[in-house]
């Protein structure tokens, strides 16, 4: 079976098996359109899946994908439009009241942007669009207690969730919603082969595992 034939009965599946068990639901969503409280910037990685990782259900989470989940800043002009787009209805059209920066362990941009793409690669787009992240690739490159590749790039992934967080709030609406506490902006990494989960803690100012919230087994 070809990896579109197993697409198409994993279809098939959803449709006998998910769908009718949650028909009402689904229904209900399509009809009534979307009210999620989060929305989740997260990289494009086939590995890592936001609603997966968060065990959610469909029409909880407004989740937008990027190379290496990166929020570009407030700016008029350029490229980086699609994010800014999709940050834009999930703030002042839905009215989302967290957003959070999802970044991962063994993120192939992050790679790419610390050692430059493999020969024979395009390099087109990418390096354009992780040039948002230059700041964390030297802040890596200067550390002297980072000895190896491996270590420089975990560093850098940390840190380019900080410049994304940093960037959302030169939107001024991000900015006035967050100012009225009706926003909260929030940095999670996730380590894929772990499953790990470590959350920014501006306090700690660092990355640290989330509370266990109440009432969860």
């Amino acid at each position: 079976m070809n990896a579109i034939d197993q697409l198409v009965a994993g279809y098939r599946r959803f449709r006998r098996g998910y769908y009718e068990e949650n028909r009402q639901q689904l229904m209900e969503l399509a009809h009534l359109g979307q009210s999620p409280k989060v929305a989740i910037v997260a990289c494009c990685d086939s590995r890592v899946d936001p609603a997966v990782i968060t065990d959610s259900t469909p029409g909880s989470l407004f989740v937008i994908r990027n190379v290496a989940n990166l929020v570009p800043p407030c700016e008029g002009e350029g490229d980086w439009h699609s994010t800014s787009a999709a940050l834009e209805f999930a703030v002042c059209g839905l009215e989302v009241e967290h957003i959070i920066v999802l970044g991962h362990a063994r993120c192939g941009g992050i790679r790419a942007l610390l050692e430059g793409q493999a020969e024979g690669c395009e390099d087109r787009f990418i390096a354009g669009w992780m040039s948002l992240a230059e700041s964390a690739r030297q802040r890596a490159l200067d550390r002297t207690d980072l000895n190896t590749l491996d270590e420089r790039i975990y560093a850098c992934e940390l840190d380019a969730i900080r410049i994304s967080l940093s960037n959302l709030e030169t939107f001024p609406w991000i900015q006035k919603r967050v100012a009225e506490n009706r926003l909260q902006l929030h940095g999670w990494y996730y380590d894929m082969a772990s499953a790990d989960l470590l959350c920014l803690d501006a306090e700690a100012k660092g990355f640290v595992p989330p509370p266990d919230p109440a009432g969860s087994t």
